[in-house]
C-alpha cells in the first residue's frame, strides 16, 4: 500500500504525519530539528514502508537541512508553496483553524490527491548546489549594496546636496573615497587642490581634464546649511554608510571571484560560456536556478514557463488575451532579461529578432522577454544534446549574411 508523508517544519522541531492511500493516518510524531530528528524520521518511514525511498515527502521549503538529509537518503522531496498549502487547507475547513500537526496532514494529503501535479526537487550535483549558493548571495549582496547607496543618497540630500552634484553615481570608488574624507560642507570648504588630487589617485583615477578642480569647486559651492551639531551627526552617518559600502564592494568582489571559479569548473560552463551575451556571472545565475539535473525540464516549454519568459493565455467565453507570466522564478527571469539585453550587441540574430518584435509593436521589455524566450529554448537544446551554440541554428529564419558567424 502506498504511503505519503508531510513535514511541517519549524526552527526547533518538525511535525511529521504519515498516511496511506486512503487518507488514514498511520503515524504522527514530533521530531527535533537535528541529526537525531532526521534519524527518527527515517526510522518512522521504514516502519510504515518497505523502502523509505518509496515514500514521497511534502514540506514547505527547499532550504532546510532536513531536506538535504532526506535527499541524501534517496527520498523524493516535494517543496510545496505555502500559499498552495493554505488553499488546500481551505478545501476541508473554512473556520481558519490551524495547527502544526494539521499542516503536516494537509501536506501529506496534497501528495496523496494531487501528487502527479507536484514535481519533486531536482537531484543537483554538489557543484551545482555550490554555484546556487554563491550566485544567490552575490545577487543579494548587490541588491543590499544598492539599498545602502540609496540610503546614503537620502542622507546627503538632507545636508550635502553638493556631493550629489559632484558625484551623480555614488557607487564609483572615487565618490566614496572623497566623500569619506570630506563628509560635510564645512569640511569641503577646507579641501585643498593637492588633497583632492591625492584622493583621486588613491581611488585609481587621475586628474584628467581638470577633474579635481571641478569636484573641489562643486563640493565647495555655497548652499543652505544645517546647524553645526546636526551637520556633524549627518556627516558621521554618511561616513558610516560609506564604510559599509567599502566592505560591501570587497565582499561582492570575493563572492564574484569564487562564483567565477565554481562556474568555470562546472561541465555545463563549457557550452554556456560560448553563448553570445552570456557572461560568467549571468551564466552562473542561470545555471544556479536551472540546476544540472537532466530530467528536471523535459522540454524547453517547461523551462520557459519556469523562467517566466513564456506568456500566459487567459480565456473565458469571448474574452481571450495573452499576458506576461507573473508566477515564475524571479531570479531566473532577471538573469534572462539581462542575458537578452546583452545579446543585442553580441548576436546579430538576437538583434534582428528584437528589432522585428519592436517593429511589430512590442515595447522594450516585452521584446526582450520574447527574445529571452527564444534564447532559453535554444540553450536548453544545447545542454540536453551537449552541443555548442550555433548562430545559424539559433536563428534559422534569418539569412546567413544577416546573422553572420564569428571568424
Amino acid at each position: 500500500m502506498k504511503t505519503y508523508c508531510g513535514v511541517d517544519w519549524a526552527e526547533a522541531h518538525h511535525d511529521v504525519t504519515v498516511i496511506d492511500e486512503t487518507g488514514k493516518v498511520l503515524a504522527h510524531q514530533r521530531i527535533s530539528a537535528d541529526a537525531a530528528g532526521l534519524r527518527a524520521l527515517l526510522e518512522l518511514l521504514a516502519q510504515e514502508a518497505d523502502d523509505v525511498r518509496s515514500v514521497p515527502v511534502a514540506i514547505e521549503t527547499d532550504k532546510n537541512l532536513i531536506v538535504v538529509g532526506l535527499q541524501a537518503a534517496g527520498v523524493k522531496v516535494h517543496a510545496i508553496n505555502p500559499r498552495a498549502c493554505a488553499r488546500y487547507r481551505e478545501r476541508h475547513s473554512q473556520s481558519g483553524g490551524k495547527s502544526d500537526p494539521g499542516d503536516a496532514l494537509v501536506l501529506a494529503n496534497i501528495l496523496r490527491t494531487d501528487g502527479h501535479l507536484h514535481r519533486p526537487l531536482p537531484e543537483l550535483s554538489d557543484a551545482a548546489r555550490a554555484i546556487k549558493v554563491l550566485a544567490r548571495q552575490h545577487q543579494e549582496a548587490i541588491w543590499t549594496m544598492h539599498q545602502t547607496t540609496s540610503r546614503l543618497r537620502s542622507v546627503l540630500l538632507e545636508f550635502y546636496p553638493q556631493a550629489l552634484d559632484a558625484f551623480p553615481n555614488l557607487q564609483h570608488r572615487s565618490a566614496l573615497t572623497i566623500l569619506e574624507a570630506v563628509p560635510s560642507p564645512r569640511r569641503a570648504r577646507r579641501l585643498t587642490m593637492s588633497r583632492t588630487v591625492s584622493l583621486l589617485r588613491a581611488s585609481g583615477r587621475g586628474n584628467r581634464a581638470g577633474l579635481a578642480e571641478r569636484i573641489r569647486s562643486t563640493l565647495r559651492d555655497p548652499g543652505v546649511a544645517q546647524p553645526e551639531p546636526v551637520e556633524e551627526a549627518l556627516a558621521l552617518t554618511a561616513q558610516t554608510l560609506i564604510g559599509i559600502l567599502h566592505q560591501m564592494h570587497t565582499s561582492i568582489g570575493r563572492l564574484e571571484e569564487a562564483l567565477d571559479i565554481a562556474f568555470t569548473d562546472h561541465p555545463a560552463s563549457k557550452i554556456m560560456e560560448k553563448v553570445p551575451g552570456l557572461g560568467p556571472v549571468t551564466g552562473a545565475r542561470i545555471l544556479a536556478e536551472t540546476g544540472d539535473d537532466p530530467d528536471r525540464f523535459t522540454s524547453a516549454a517547461n523551462l520557459r514557463a519556469y523562467a517566466g519568459t513564456a506568456p500566459v493565455t487567459r480565456a473565458s467565453g469571448r474574452s481571450r488575451y495573452v499576458k506576461a507570466r507573473r508566477v515564475r522564478n524571479k531570479r531566473l527571469a532577471d538573469a534572462c532579461h539581462w542575458w537578452a539585453f546583452s545579446s543585442l550587441t553580441h548576436s546579430p540574430g538576437a538583434r534582428a529578432h528584437y528589432d522585428r518584435r519592436r517593429a511589430a509593436g512590442d515595447h522594450h521589455n516585452a521584446a526582450l522577454r520574447h527574445l529571452a524566450n527564444k534564447l532559453l529554448g535554444r540553450l536548453w537544446w544545447c545542454l540536453q544534446h551537449d552541443v555548442d551554440w550555433d548562430e545559424r541554428a539559433a536563428w534559422p529564419s534569418l539569412q546567413p549574411a544577416s546573422v553572420g558567424l564569428a571568424a
